[in-house]
């Protein structure tokens, strides 16, 4: 309720606090404390309120990794190619094709949700993607992502008479999968259970399949899929119809925090596959392709994606060392 030409640093310092006894982690800290100072410094252009108060906010530094008591995230590393294969039998095809196309290619994973044919040059042997929308596009920075034969393969098979569809949508996949359950259908379809399912049947329902898979839904996908590919020991899984409230009720703390400790260890995100193809490309052909490969600008942000070869410092040590 502070008003805020009487919000200065005490007080910025009081909400970060605040976030500290929340228990989040120092880069997410920062990420917040940064908006708010967005805010202001966007309140100070509109003269909303004097320029000194975001002035003052400014003397409030970011964290510094070590040097507080906030805990630091784990490093995104890349995930094994086994870990994949094994999860991609629990996915649908649309879900296991932007999977596999985001491995052979590094795209980010809101590039593989958006991709459309009008937006691949399919000219060469090697396709051009530009997204029409990216992360950096508000800077003014293109965005071009090659599509190599072994994507195009994956690709083709999500092509659709037209070229503006997104190839990989919830809408379709939801048609698919009604279409192989009516298909592997076994008792006959009977007048009387055809009305009942019209009854039963939501005519507006609140909500329906998107075009589009976003981020979110793409990752949920992926987590449920790890779940089924690395099951629960059989001491902590849920018993027979039991909901998962009830379930989770029932485990004591130290259960609660084994299930979260395995659910870490065998869960994996769509940003890994990126961190991956990084990983590789570095490996077998250099920094500067990993970059280019990337869209980066600069050097020092593919090293945060490509781990570095210690394979190739192990060799050159024991050469000179």
């Amino acid at each position: 309720q502070t008003p805020a030409v009487e919000f200065g640093p005490l007080a910025l310092k009081a909400v970060r606090a605040a976030m500290l006894g929340r228990n989040w982690c120092r880069s997410l800290v920062n990420q917040r404390i940064g908006r708010v100072r967005r805010i202001f410094k966007w309140a100070a252009g509109e003269q909303i309120i004097p320029f000194a108060v975001y002035h003052a906010l400014t003397a409030v530094t970011g964290l510094d990794a070590g040097r507080t008591s906030a805990r630091e995230t784990e490093p995104v590393e890349p995930v094994p190619d086994a870990v994949v294969e094994q999860t991609l039998p629990h996915l649908n095809r649309h879900i296991r094709g932007m999977v596999e196309f985001q491995a052979l290619t590094g795209c980010r994973p809101g590039e593989a949700c958006t991709i459309r044919r009008c937006d691949i040059d399919t000219g060469g042997a090697v396709w051009l993607y530009r997204p029409a929308h990216h992360k950096l596009a508000y800077r003014g920075k293109p965005r071009v992502i090659a599509i190599g034969p072994k994507a195009q393969e994956v690709l083709r098979e999500f092509f659709t008479p037209c070229i503006s569809d997104y190839l990989f949508s919830p809408c379709v996949a939801v048609q698919e999968v009604r279409a192989e359950r009516s298909a592997n259908r076994v008792t006959k379809r009977y007048p009387s259970h055809m009305a009942r399912n019209i009854d039963k049947r939501v005519k507006n329902p609140k909500r329906l399949p998107a075009e589009k898979y976003d981020v979110t839904a793409y990752g949920h996908a992926i987590r449920r899929a790890c779940d089924k590919a690395f099951p629960l020991p059989t001491w902590l899984t849920s018993e027979g119809k039991e909901s998962r409230a009830k379930w989770w009720s029932r485990l004591t703390l130290e259960q609660r925090a084994e299930v979260k400790q395995w659910q870490s260890a065998h869960r994996w995100h769509p940003n890994q596959l990126r961190h991956s193809y990084a990983t590789k490309v570095r490996k077998q052909h250099g920094l500067e392709a990993a970059q280019v490969l990337l869209g980066h600008s600069r050097a020092d942000v593919t090293q945060i994606y490509a781990e570095r070869n210690e394979e190739l410092a192990a060799s050159v040590a024991a050469k000179i060392g």
